[in-house]
């Protein structure tokens, strides 16, 4: 089925001598003496001590030679690429067989060559679940450019790596530490794992109406709270940097968990590119934390939903964490999702000292210029004096004093500029800036704040447009039910003025920044309502209610 070149599995290893694997399958579709002339000239080679970054070429046929060079790509896309690009008589998945069948509508837009290579598990690929070759060798080179005792490579986002991360660190009933502003993920896996959240209300910024992460005292008082109740944390799990860039301290609350033989989880998706750069905040890992969940493609380059989970240190078992993952992934993996994991890796790799310094400069001359235009605030770390750093790359600008909410702003940056921001908040615009960032794009924003900042100065309008009884979320829940427990008991609808005092069974949840307001097991609180309808009328997509149009919510009935 596949051709026998393929059988060599190279295993490149940049900075010391080039190997190969023979796989024992039959080599069917290449001459004998083809397959062996290519083995036999590298063994020779490499006998000879001249395998340090070269291959002699000569008198090896073409097909062979392309093939044996793909030991200068990344592993797998190396692997992916020798494999797509041999001459197949392919009898397998998916049906679109190399392209050939591709639907015309999507292959107009994207071409054929992600077809071509949107391959299944083939030998010479490796499997994601019992990783021997290409992609066991990617992900060590991954744990060694991220400071990793061990990495795994996600076809599910982030939200996969936090479902591991909390089954393999807490069985059902255990207790987990965690913000009220995690992400809906960490919720899910509640449900998935039975355990049982111990609450932290993050930080909050009442003029920005933005969320802040947790400090150490937090935690240690949560910590506390439980052993008086004769009860010990499972995992302690903190969100770092937030969607807006804020960090929390890693390193004391790391040194705090260990103190108490607590494993410390940092969702990080955010923050993959921490520690490569100066100007940087240090990433998890190297702070201490021992799993580490990141969004490869969110300012790294990988393809979107592919995400990284590294392990670190000795509290957490990673059988565990295998096994956890074979239940969660997809058991048909997508290999461009992991080859873009690979080759965002390497692209890293190559200039890692200094591969986000012209992003950060942007991003400062950005914050500079923006700092100076009128009615237009810069959100910076004096915001949150209790955290010590900020995401350079998080640019968030505040519409308050330009009479203007969020999602106002944005609509005319985006219909008149053709600026599209990261994230809209309800007094803020928030800007990711990455290593595609362009110039003329941060100039364009710049622009469309100035003419922003004409209308305000010609209306006179310098207040913030909203009702001043700006309602703060978070600051009033209470749990009734597990999330486990509310997931899985019986609903009824009620109106949503009659849902207040109720127990809620919907997981509730504005998207984007994809942090819950309503979460099964809480009681319905007025003020959780209030801001709910308020982002609601204000354009935000709200995700997770049954009424679509929140007239109505599910209730427990309890």
């Amino acid at each position: 089925m596949v051709s026998p070149l393929l059988r060599l599995s190279f295993s490149p290893s940049f900075g010391s001598g080039w190997s190969s694997k023979l796989n024992e399958r039959p080599k069917a579709c290449i001459l004998q003496d083809e397959y062996h002339m290519a083995l036999g000239r590298k063994e020779d080679t490499k006998r000879q001590g001249e395998m340090k970054g070269s291959v002699s070429m000569h008198n090896i046929p073409t097909n062979v030679s392309e093939i044996i060079q793909d030991y200068r790509l990344p592993p797998l896309v190396g692997a992916l690429k020798a494999s797509a690009a041999e001459n197949a008589a392919s009898f397998h998945f998916p049906g679109h067989n190399r392209g050939q069948a591709a639907p015309s509508s999507f292959s107009e837009l994207i071409g054929k060559q992600p077809y071509l290579h949107d391959l299944p598990e083939l030998p010479e690929l490796d499997n994601l679940f019992t990783p021997e070759g290409p992609i066991l060798e990617a992900q060590k080179q991954a744990a060694e450019l991220f400071g990793a005792s061990e990495t795994w490579f996600l076809v599910g986002g982030s939200t996969c790596g936090i479902h591991a991360a909390i089954m393999a660190t807490c069985s059902p009933g255990d207790n987990i530490i965690l913000p009220r502003n995690c992400h809906i993920s960490a919720i899910s896996g509640m449900i998935l794992s039975g355990v049982q959240p111990k609450y932290i209300l993050p930080d909050y910024d009442a003029d920005w109406d933005i969320p802040g992460g947790i400090t150490p005292s937090q935690v240690e008082k949560a910590i506390e709270e439980l052993e008086m109740k004769g009860q010990r944390a499972g995992a302690v799990l903190i969100v770092s940097p937030t969607y807006h860039g804020i960090c929390s301290n890693v390193a004391e609350i790391s040194k705090l968990c260990h103190s108490h033989g607590i494993p410390l989880i940092v969702d990080e998706a955010h923050g993959a590119h921490f520690g490569f750069h100066e100007l940087l905040p240090d990433s998890a890992l190297c702070q201490g934390a021992d799993l580490v969940v990141q969004s490869t493609h969110k300012v790294l380059c990988s393809l979107t939903q592919s995400s990284m989970l590294h392990r670190s240190g000795d509290l957490i078992d990673s059988d565990r964490i295998c096994r956890c993952l074979q239940m969660l992934q997809s058991s048909s993996p997508s290999y461009l999702l992991l080859a873009s994991l690979d080759a965002a890796r390497a692209q890293v790799s190559e200039n890692k000292d200094i591969i986000f310094h012209n992003a950060i400069e942007l991003a400062m001359e950005a914050r500079s210029r923006m700092s100076k235009i009128r009615n237009v605030s810069v959100l910076d770390i004096a915001s949150f004096p209790h955290f010590p750093a900020m995401d350079p790359l998080r640019v968030t600008i505040g519409t308050k004093q330009l009479g203007l909410s969020g999602f106002e702003a944005d609509d005319i940056l985006s219909k008149d500029f053709g600026v599209v921001s990261e994230l809209v908040g309800t007094r803020s615009i928030t800007l990711a800036f990455n290593l595609g960032t362009q110039r003329e794009h941060v100039l364009r924003f710049i622009s469309g704040l100035k003419h922003l900042s004409a209308i305000s100065a010609a209306s006179n309008c310098t207040k913030y447009s909203e009702n001043p009884d700006h309602v703060m979320p978070f600051n009033d829940f209470s749990m009734r039910l597990s999330p486990r427990e509310a997931f899985f008991a019986q609903k009824t609808k009620v109106g949503i003025k009659d849902s207040i005092g109720q127990i809620c069974g919907e997981l509730i949840c504005p998207y984007p920044p994809g942090i819950p307001l309503l979460i099964p097991g809480e009681v319905i609180s007025g003020g959780a309502l209030a801001y709910m309808l308020q982002v609601r009328d204000k354009g935000v997509v709200i995700s997770g209610a049954s009424d679509h149009l929140l007239c109505s919510l599910l209730v427990c009935n309890v």
